[in-house]
């Protein structure tokens, strides 16, 4: 018997020649797994992130880099600049901004490479104004954004213009996550100048949380020669848990006792 094989051009001429054919549907697709499903294969690959590495900070002189409101444009040149030096920092996500643009790509690309993702809120908002369903929605559409695309259920957070009170203490208690300020301020958003903002980065201190803003351009611009610097000093680069050298405690607020940078006058 022969079994005759007719090009779907072919058959669509047919039909419209004699009004009607018969279409002999194939297989059906194979179902696109839910969002929730994706995320729980995710989780079995990297159900704690980001992976322990051999540093020992309490021995070694740590700095914890953390950017701030990205990913943004330029968040993807800061992570190949990372990625050369070897060096793992911690990224504060908007959810906003994982949502546009390709930041879906970047906080993949931060787990990729092994840097620490921290919720920074969905919109930006200053928590302490809110009510608490709506603090509770900020958090929560950013957390379940970002384990949607990575797996990574994020343990820390970052409370916006580092505004935070007891409420949002609770919250993030009761979320697992901890509120990670900062002791050294570059002052990146403000002073858009490269040399600026890497000379204050390296006046960071062993056990410094270094604020910065992957959005800007500038900063981005600045982190080479701050790297150079504090390698020149001898410093390890480390995310904010391995900081601590533990996982921070949720509802804890962490900041170190060294004072936020006077403006360098010299």
């Amino acid at each position: 018997m022969r079994v005759w094989v007719v090009a779907p051009a072919l058959l669509a001429l047919a039909g419209c020649a004699t009004g009607s054919f018969t279409y002999v549907e194939s297989a059906p697709p194979r179902p696109v797994p839910e969002p929730e499903t994706l995320a729980k294969r995710l989780m079995a690959m990297q159900p704690d992130w980001p992976k322990p590495r051999r540093l020992d900070c309490a021995e070694t002189g740590c700095v914890a880099l953390t950017f701030d409101d990205g990913p943004g444009r330029h968040t993807g040149r800061l992570l190949n600049i990372l990625r050369a030096r070897d060096v793992k920092a911690t990224f504060f996500v908007v959810g906003e901004m994982v949502a546009a643009g390709r930041g879906a790509q970047r906080v993949r690309q931060m787990v990729a490479d092994g840097h620490e993702l921290g919720n920074h809120s969905w919109s930006h908002r200053q928590l302490t104004a809110l009510s608490k369903s709506r603090i509770r929605r900020q958090l929560r559409r950013t957390d379940r954004l970002v384990r949607s695309l990575t797996g990574v259920r994020m343990r820390l957070m970052r409370p916006p213009y580092g505004s935070t009170d007891r409420r949002v203490a609770a919250l993030t208690r009761h979320r697992g996550q901890a509120q990670i300020l900062w002791n050294v301020d570059t002052f990146d958003w403000r002073d858009r100048v490269p040399a600026v903002v890497a000379r204050r980065g390296a006046r960071a201190e062993p056990g410094s949380i270094v604020l910065m803003h992957d959005i800007h351009r500038t900063t981005v611009k600045a982190v080479p020669g701050l790297l150079d610097r504090l390698t020149r000093k001898g410093y390890a680069f480390a995310t904010v848990s391995e900081l601590y050298g533990r996982r921070p405690k949720p509802g804890k607020k962490y900041e170190d006792d060294i004072p936020p940078l006077a403006e360098d006058r010299r």
